[in-house]
């Protein structure tokens, strides 16, 4: 078995909501660099009439990726740390086994939870305690849900786990809640970075299910025997930013402080990073929110819809259910299309001018993102997309619009001003978005890195072995290993 206590590679899974990866990182002369070792999909399978995310198909391709990570050339990695999306959970029992699913967070079972929850405690004060913005699905509805739904469930619980948390229990047998990942719940107080075991009384929820949160940087233990014999090695499993936007935004290679940082990818978080939570009702109006970030700060930004609307868009077309509508009637393939295909459809769309609020719930699972899209610009008393290319032409203006409408609520909120935006992750990549977003806020745009959220996986554990100083070093050496555009307003 592989000694892992002079650790000098390590590997990041990191698991999006609809695709998973596990990459290892390591230090050559200063610079980091990053290899796949395994890319698979992720998706949800329909339980008891919800929509879940398959945890043992996750669990068993995590498996696999770390395999194939031992196989590299250098050696297998001495760490390991584990990102995912926020706000979805599991249950334990006693026995420490899994009670019912692990739902996911675009289930509908969330439907009329908001209200419940402010019969119980007004939005404002909810604010006040959490700095959370107000989403359909944040953890505090989904339990609310569940209470409704299947309360011998949540009373024979013993242990509440975030996604990562879960899957970090199941490698090393034991349980640590981490912070960043916690925030997103609705039930942790900003300020105390805590439970708010008053909140869990009002809205009675059990307070024995939480476990106090730890930060990024803690180990959480090696493998177990099992899981090692398995995957042919042994490693330290610690914790990252486990929140994927948290380890996303410690990869931002900002040059200064005045940068509007967005990660993009099926959401788009767009915000600042700060050192205290801003919880003042112009916060509250404009649904920012407070989630926790590396090194005890604060991301305060905005969830967009992001580039869900076109991957929904693009699995439409390419799938079944691209029917009807207008704009469904007027064109049809004989191949699969791509996300080349589709930009290249807006362009040719150019002037239409159509705007939604692509925040609007309607488009977080419709059963046609085309069909919704033009029942929202007829509402609206706008023209009505009649080809694909005007839908496409839709999102991205409407995309873009969103941005700079909420980076002005941040300068007016927050009184400062910005010199640029940095935009990492996948997303990054779609420079006809990030053109339209240069001029639409009139800011220069740096696009990269692509793998954020694993750089920032692996920057974590690189810093908690001593590997690197802190932030600001991270965020120097990522500027120095990967490839970052710039794209002017005026281009």
């Amino acid at each position: 078995m592989t000694d892992c206590s002079d650790t000098k590679r390590y590997a990041a899974v990191d698991i999006g909501a609809s695709t998973g990866r596990v990459l290892v990182g390591w230090l050559e002369d200063g610079r980091m660099r990053l290899e796949e070792a395994h890319r698979f999909d992720n998706s949800q399978i329909r339980v008891g009439g919800h929509n879940c995310w398959d945890m043992h198909g996750l669990f068993e391709n995590m498996i696999e990726g770390l395999r194939k990570a031992g196989e590299l050339p250098g050696g297998p990695p001495g760490s390991i740390g584990i990102d995912t999306w926020g706000v979805d959970f599991v249950l334990l029992d006693r026995d420490r086994k899994m009670i019912g699913e692990a739902v996911s967070y675009r289930d509908a079972r969330c439907n009329g939870m908001c209200e419940v929850v402010e019969g119980l405690i007004a939005p404002e004060d909810l604010f006040a305690r959490t700095g959370i913005q107000r989403q359909l699905f944040n953890t505090v509805y989904q339990l609310m849900a569940l209470k409704k739904e299947h309360p011998e469930q949540l009373a024979a619980a013993r242990h509440l786990l975030m996604i990562p948390d879960y899957l970090n229990f199941l490698l090393t047998g034991r349980m640590r809640t981490e912070y960043t990942n916690a925030t997103t719940t609705g039930l942790l107080n900003a300020r105390s970075r805590d439970w708010d075991r008053d909140l869990l009384d009002l809205v009675g929820l059990p307070p024995c299910v939480f476990e106090r949160p730890v930060m990024p940087g803690v180990e959480v233990g090696e493998f177990t025997d099992e899981v090692a014999a398995r995957i042919g090695y042994s490693a330290r499993v610690v914790l990252p930013a486990t929140h994927d936007t948290g380890s996303a935004f410690l990869a931002v290679p900002a040059r200064d402080r005045h940068g509007v940082f967005i990660s993009s990818g099926t959401w788009s978080l767009l915000g600042v990073e700060r050192s205290e939570p801003v919880t003042s009702s112009a916060a509250l109006r404009e649904n920012f929110t407070n989630e926790g970030g590396y090194g005890l700060r604060y991301r305060f930004l905005k969830n967009i819809m992001g580039l869900w609307m076109i991957q929904s868009v693009r699995r439409e077309v390419n799938g079944t259910s691209y029917v009807r509508g207008s704009a469904a009637a007027s064109a049809r393939f004989d191949h699969a299309v791509d996300f080349d295909e589709l930009r290249a459809l807006c362009r040719d769309a150019e002037p239409f001018e159509a705007r939604i609020d692509v925040d609007d719930e309607r488009f977080l699972a419709p059963d046609s993102m085309i069909s919704e899209i033009e029942a929202a610009c007829r509402e609206s008393g706008q023209p009505v997309p009649q080809t694909l290319g005007q839908i496409m032409r839709t999102i991205y203006a409407s995309l873009a619009a969103c941005y700079a409408r909420s980076i002005a609520s941040l300068r007016e909120i927050t009184g400062c001003d910005f010199s640029s935006i940095n935009i990492v992750g996948g997303g990054c990549q779609d420079s006809y978005l990030n053109r339209m977003t240069a001029a639409a806020t009139g800011l220069p745009v740096f696009a990269g890195p692509i793998e954020a959220t694993a750089i920032g996986n692996v920057a974590a554990q690189m810093i908690a072995a001593g590997h690197l100083d802190g932030t600001d070093e991270v965020r120097r050496c990522v500027a120095a290993s990967f490839p970052i555009e710039r794209i002017d307003p005026d281009t």
